[in-house]
């Protein structure tokens, strides 16, 4: 989808035209770049480089992140509620514990992502 400037760059409405328009240079985090394989993968693979968008790097990080990290978050809840002897955090949903345990796992995900974008994307 990176290599449609659609995705990319943000619509402006123009009054002369009256029609959307999309004209930019698309940014750096959304341009191919040719990155060096390590040697283990290199002897692997066969490849020497490979091109990718760095957003690409990006998605895969946050994504291993939550497959697996993700879950400590409902452990951490749980653990949480044990030592404060709560069954449930509410009654919002009966026989789920609430809106914080249904989305125990979304913290932990919210707090790494608040910290991985400034940290590593801008």
């Amino acid at each position: 989808m990176s290599g449609w400037r659609y995705f990319v760059c943000p619509v402006e409405f123009n009054n002369d035209s009256n029609r959307f328009q999309v004209e930019c240079e698309p940014p750096e985090l959304f341009q191919l770049q040719d990155y060096a394989l390590p040697s283990v993968l290199e002897s692997f693979t066969g490849w020497t480089t490979v091109r990718l968008y760095p957003f690409q790097i990006h998605s895969i990080a946050l994504s291993s992140f939550a497959s697996i990290m993700g879950p400590f978050g409902g452990f951490f809840t749980s653990g949480f509620k044990r030592a404060f002897k709560i069954k449930d955090f509410a009654n919002t949903l009966p026989d789920h514990g609430g809106i914080m345990d249904r989305f125990d796992c979304q913290y932990l995900m919210a707090t790494f992502v608040n910290v991985y974008i400034p940290s590593f994307i801008r």
